[in-house]
Formats: C-alpha cells, sequence, structure tokens
C-alpha cells in the first residue's frame, strides 16, 4: 500500500514539475523581444541656386534621401499581439550636427511606441505623416529634398527652408508631434490608416490635424489616396505667421504607378485649399515621372507642375534626371540635376554626385 502511495506522489510530482517546466517555456516565449539599429549616410557635392538667389557650391548631406539613425524593437506578448516602439535621428554628416537643420528636434524623424495585433497597429507619439509617404512612394526619387520635384512642390514652401516668396507647399513638417495612429491589416495588397495629431494646449483643444490613407499594392499596380487637415503648424493659432489670416489647409493626393520591368510609370495629382480670415484660394499640383533600368544601375526623370488659383497668382514648375548605381546592396552612388522655376523669379538648379551607404 505504502508503495503504491509512494508512487502516486512521485508521478504526480513529476507531472507538476513537467507543468512548471511548460509554464516557464511559455512565458519566455511570449516574452521573446528584438532591438535593431539601423540606419544610412548620404552626402553629395555639388551646386546649388534657388529661385531668385546665387549659386552656393556645397558638400552637403541627403542627395537621395536624408541621412539618419534609428533603433526599433519589438516585445511578443502573446497571441499575435506586440509591444513596439520606434526611435529616429535625422543627422548631418558633414558637419557632425544631428537633425537637419540647427533647431531641429533630437528624434526628428521617429519617435513613438505602440501594440501590433492581428486587428491592426495602434502608435502614439511623432509619426510620419500619410502625406509624406504617399509623396515618397509615387515618384521616382522618392524621399530627396534636393533632386525629387514633387517633394519640392509639397513640403518646400509656406516658410519652410529654403524661404521662397510663395504661398505654395504643404503646412507642416514630414512628421506630426503629439500625434496617434491606426493602421488596418494587410487585406490582400489593401491597407489604411487614420491619424490624429493635438495641439496640446490648454485653451486651445480646437488645434488640431487629422489625416487618413489608403495604399494598395497588386502586381505591376500601386496605389494611394490621402486627406490631410491642419490648423496650425508648431503651436495653436501659429499659421498667420505663414500667410496672413491663414485659418486652416485641406490636402488631398492621389498617387498611381505601373512597373512594366523594363520602364516603371509615376503619377500624382494633389489639391491644396487654403482658408484665410476672409476668402481662399487653392493650388493644384501634378507630378509624371519615369524609372527605366539600364545596366545594374536606374535612370530616373520626373516633372512637376504646381498652379496658384487665387493668391500670389504663382506658377512652379521643376523637372529632374538622375542615375542611380549600386556598388553593393547596401551602398550605391548617383548623380542628378534638378531645374526649378517660380513666376516672376529667376530659375534655380541643383547638381550634384553623392554617395549613400545604409547599415
Amino acid at each position: 500500500m505504502k508503495t503504491s502511495v509512494s508512487r502516486a506522489l512521485r508521478t504526480i510530482l513529476k507531472a507538476g514539475a513537467v507543468g512548471a517546466l511548460l509554464a516557464v517555456a511559455s512565458a519566455s516565449s511570449f516574452a521573446q523581444s528584438s532591438v535593431q539599429l539601423y540606419g544610412q549616410v548620404d552626402e553629395w557635392v555639388g551646386a546649388t541656386k534657388f529661385p531668385g538667389s546665387k549659386t552656393a557650391w556645397n558638400v552637403s548631406g541627403g542627395g537621395m534621401s536624408t541621412s539618419y539613425w534609428g533603433i526599433k524593437g519589438s516585445e511578443d506578448l502573446g497571441n499575435g499581439y506586440k509591444a513596439i516602439f520606434t526611435l529616429e535621428d535625422f543627422f548631418r554628416a558633414q558637419n557632425g550636427k544631428f537633425g537637419r537643420f540647427d533647431g531641429d528636434t533630437f528624434f526628428g524623424r521617429n519617435a513613438y511606441v505602440g501594440v501590433e495585433s492581428p486587428f491592426g497597429t495602434v502608435t502614439a507619439g511623432r509619426l510620419t505623416t500619410h502625406l509624406f509617404v504617399s509623396t515618397i512612394l509615387f515618384n521616382p526619387f522618392i524621399d530627396s529634398y534636393v533632386f525629387s520635384p514633387m517633394v519640392y512642390h509639397v513640403f518646400l514652401g509656406l516658410g519652410t527652408f529654403p524661404t521662397y516668396t510663395t504661398d505654395m507647399g504643404v503646412v507642416g513638417d514630414s512628421g506630426w508631434n503629439n500625434a496617434v495612429q491606426y493602421s488596418t491589416p494587410d487585406f490582400n495588397g489593401l491597407s489604411g490608416s487614420a491619424m490624429y495629431a493635438f495641439g496640446n494646449t490648454a485653451g486651445q483643444n480646437s488645434s488640431k490635424k487629422y489625416s487618413a490613407q489608403f495604399l494598395y499594392f497588386h502586381g505591376p499596380f500601386a496605389a494611394t489616396g490621402v486627406y490631410q487637415y491642419v490648423n496650425f503648424n508648431n503651436t495653436p493659432a501659429d499659421l498667420g505667421s505663414l500667410v496672413a489670416g491663414l485659418k486652416s489647409q485641406s490636402v488631398a493626393q492621389l498617387g498611381l504607378s505601373y512597373d512594366l520591368k523594363f520602364v516603371k510609370f509615376y503619377g500624382q495629382y494633389m489639391y491644396t485649399k487654403n482658408d484665410q480670415e476672409v476668402g481662399s484660394w487653392h493650388v493644384n499640383t501634378a507630378q509624371g515621372g519615369v524609372s527605366v533600368p539600364l545596366g545594374t544601375g536606374t535612370v530616373m526623370a520626373s516633372y512637376a507642375y504646381s498652379r496658384d488659383a487665387g493668391g500670389l497668382d504663382q506658377m512652379h514648375q521643376s523637372a529632374a534626371i538622375g542615375y542611380d548605381y549600386p556598388l553593393s546592396k547596401r551602398t550605391d552612388v548617383y548623380a542628378a540635376y534638378l531645374y526649378d522655376k517660380y513666376t516672376s523669379q529667376s530659375s534655380g538648379y541643383t547638381a550634384g554626385v553623392g554617395i549613400r551607404a545604409k547599415f
């Protein structure tokens, strides 16, 4: 009898030990985490002449894409859920300074924390805008602030550097502070997201920014649509510092691309409506471009056109051509030329050669 009891007790203890080990293993698998360091360094040499200004020779950064470094990580929470975070800082290798310009915030590219789930992803912090994503994915020069005509027409104007005499361009940066975003899962190439940014100022709760976007990728075809509304730039009620009496701005943008392998076509249209205390004006913007494989490299060409209806009654035209050659999977060299012209101002241009290394 004692022997039977002893055997039963040993069996129970063994089962308990196995159960405990399984529980520890399960908890360990849920707690799996990873952290990654990554980024890129992009430097170019050439000449720049902004419209209405003079030529400057320079060594500068971000010819094809702005230099940055980042850290991102995730932790498995179990059942398809993950905690995620990203911290990304722009920098200028030509002088060793952080940020894209003096006064830029440290983690200016992205700084957020969030949760991924089978039902989508929620993030909060400083987030890349939908309009920026749409703009760079559907033009052949992608995110180049030096050579991309569409980036010039969207993000350079209305008080941003360089300062032009213009009321064209989109209010704000490529990222929004104090923002919350929800992104859907991918549904056979179709995904969507919505973002809202707060003014974070007592007594100014009507200050807001919001946007929504869809992205669709199917074989050689891709498309996007974005709507964005803002009634402040950096601080509540500050739009008047950009254009007198400016109250708010609404932007709608569509983009398409089609890849035939021997040539890829890009097209974009953007409608910008600016509301003032009295009256309003709008701007129509369009971009067309191609990228063509040549040898192991790629030839890129793009033309963008904007027309101001009301306001300063301006026309803005930009055209660029370039060649990008990969030295390896992580390093490429490039050469490009951009022509830029505003109504009633002398034309500008940028020409240069550069190298980009990713890590």
